[in-house]
């Protein structure tokens, strides 16, 4: 079967910034669609495609962008998060590089439907080459009218896209701290609420959509929401571009439909191909460093969709899965874990700036062997008062990992306590 609707181009154009080479794939024909039709119908099939944010939240798209429209306020911004800084995530990376014209159309059919005059993608600072790619590509769709000033002969349909290069910080992967850095503020996350979508860039009305997402929208348009929908489940609509990397197989990106049993995905000559070791399964970790860790016994008969991965305590999240064998300890792991988001941590609040570094060092006394009885009790505790407190996703988010462990596999951290 051949899932391949988001990625279907990747390998195929020649040049990839190229307008003509997009056009000649079907492209462009989303935003012709959307421009003869009346703009409350754009909004319905995004409803009904049931397709929901490919960013990591799973928000749903048609509810925000009905909340968007809903606002009488202007000017109104579109924003395209490309800062893609989640380990074990990349298909971002192939998608601004592989086919930019995708998200770049996606992009201008939200910015017909919003009125909006401007358009801003924060892409990853480390993605530099692909920053010219995709600037590239703006400037040929500038060039075919599909950019700048009364597009495709519509009077008063005036849009541009600006990119902004992000500077490393994995916080700037959060919409707020994004849009605080795309205003030259320090990217650190905003209180909320105000909802993005009623306070957002220069503090107005703001859509906030990740790559994926808005590739997606002129897939939606050329074939219906229902058609989409119908791809996966009665839920959640559509495919997923996924990341597989550890000790899987074959490791790389690969396009499914949302529903595929997990074991297909993990074991599947198509796809990962079973442990490259030959050992069996350790653990999953889903969805990037902030999301849950899957243990074998949670995966027995796992569908992979949003509504499965909640019902097992599980998330889908950016579409990463870090498959380790069971010769990986998961303490130690957790140990290399914390070391990331002892780097990450902006630094604003207590909780996550002091309470990350406090269990990278709990966590490395369990590796040494040095932990004793009560340690057990006092990581369990820093866990619940650093999510409680912490005044963004970020640090509400480290723990999530860690007790995902300690639920599965407290046995591992009670034989690492010392004398």
């Amino acid at each position: 079967m051949n899932n391949k609707i988001i990625s279907k181009r990747f390998g195929k154009l020649t040049d990839p910034a190229s307008v003509s080479e997009y056009r000649a794939m079907g492209g462009y024909t989303a935003i012709q669609q959307a421009i003869l039709t009346e703009k409350e119908h754009i909004l319905e099939e995004i409803d009904k495609a049931m397709l929901l944010g490919r960013g990591g939240a799973s928000y749903p798209m048609g509810r925000k962008w009905h909340h968007l429209y809903e606002n009488p306020r202007f000017p109104k911004y579109i924003v395209c998060n490309a800062d893609e800084g989640e380990p074990g995530t990349f298909k971002d990376k192939a998608l601004l590089s592989l086919d930019p014209h995708s998200v770049i159309e996606g992009m201008l059919i939200a910015g017909y439907l919003f009125s909006a005059d401007e358009g801003f993608i924060y892409i990853r600072g480390e993605y530099r080459t692909i920053q010219e790619t995709f600037q590239r590509a703006l400037d040929d769709a500038e060039q075919n009218g599909y950019l700048g000033q009364d597009i495709l002969g519509v009077k008063g349909f005036n849009y541009t896209i600006t990119i902004v290069s992000g500077a490393g910080a994995y916080v700037c992967g959060e919409n707020s701290a994004m849009l605080n850095s795309i205003e030259g503020l320090t990217g650190r996350p905003r209180v909320k609420p105000p909802h993005l979508a009623d306070i957002g860039l220069h503090k107005q009305p703001t859509l906030v959509n990740n790559v994926e997402s808005f590739a997606n929208v002129p897939v939606v348009l050329n074939m219906g929401g229902e058609a989409y929908r119908a791809l996966g489940t009665e839920k959640d609509g559509g495919t997923r571009l996924i990341c597989l990397s550890g000790h899987i197989k074959n490791r790389g990106m690969f396009e499914i439909p949302l529903g595929m049993p997990l074991d297909e995905i993990i074991y599947g000559e198509e796809y990962g191909g079973g442990m490259a070791s030959g050992k069996p399964l350790g653990f999953i970790h889903f969805g990037g460093q902030s999301g849950p860790i899957g243990f074998p016994e949670q995966l027995e008969g796992l569908i992979y969709s949003y509504e499965e991965m909640r019902a097992r305590s599980l998330a889908i999240g950016s579409g990463a899965l870090v498959v380790m064998d069971d010769s990986v300890s998961v303490v130690e792991y957790l140990e290399s874990v914390m070391g990331f988001f002892i780097h990450e941590s902006c630094g604003k609040c207590t909780p996550c700036r002091l309470g990350t570094t406090r269990l990278h060092e709990l966590l490395g006394s369990f590796v040494k062997g040095r932990a004793g009885q009560e340690d057990l009790s006092r990581l369990e505790n820093m866990l619940t008062h650093i999510t409680n407190l912490s005044s963004c996703g970020l640090g509400q988010s480290v723990a999530t990992s860690v007790r995902c462990a300690i639920r599965h596999r407290r046995n591992e951290f009670a034989a690492l306590i010392g004398n």
